[in-house]
């Protein structure tokens, strides 16, 4: 019995410890996307945002969230990324972003009458794809999926810009040094 006792006694112990050592972490900041995810800074951290650099990325948006409620995954992520440079004082103007809809990822770009329509919710994404508009984002989609999928582009938000191809659009932004994010 007294093995036992011990045993929940460290147990009680480790989990009390855990508990406040993940309370002592700030709630994650989030001001530029507030529905994205947030940030927080990690003292002494490797590699930490750098205000003098620009940071160019494409995010490669294939993959609808397993929920109609929730932000397209590519979204959440540009989003959150935005938000991690003005917690950290990197200027917004340092963030060159494009994000490319294709596959799946499409249906998070419907207009709120068609979003409804299928999904039977209001469009989360579409004040998501303004705000990121807003911050400077270029957002694309693939005109060839627009066609194979038969969805007329006035039924997208007017912040998307219809491409040829994704995947050129893909290779054009890496050729040009953008660094690649597939979600």
């Amino acid at each position: 019995m007294p093995k036992l006792a011990l045993t929940l006694a460290v147990l009680t112990a480790t989990t009390l410890l855990a508990i406040q050592v993940a309370a002592q972490w700030p709630k994650p900041v989030a001001a530029v996307i507030p529905e994205a995810d947030g940030y927080v800074a990690i003292p002494n951290a490797a590699i930490p945002p750098d205000r003098k650099r620009t940071y160019r990325a494409t995010y490669d948006a294939t993959r609808f969230p397993k929920e109609p409620a929730q932000l397209v995954p590519a979204l959440n992520m540009a989003g959150s990324e935005l938000n991690a440079f003005e917690a950290s004082g990197v200027p917004l103007a340092n963030a060159k972003f494009a994000i490319v809809f294709h596959g799946s990822a499409i249906n998070g770009i419907l207009d709120d009458a068609h979003y409804k329509t299928k999904f039977g919710i209001a469009n989360p994404n579409l004040k998501v794809l303004a705000d990121l508009k807003k911050a400077g984002v270029e957002i694309f989609v693939c005109g060839q999926n627009l066609i194979a999928e038969n969805i007329d582009p006035r039924h997208i938000s007017p912040n998307v810009t219809v491409a040829s191809d994704a995947l050129i659009v893909l290779m054009a932004y890496q050729n040009d040094g953008y660094a690649l994010m597939s979600f």
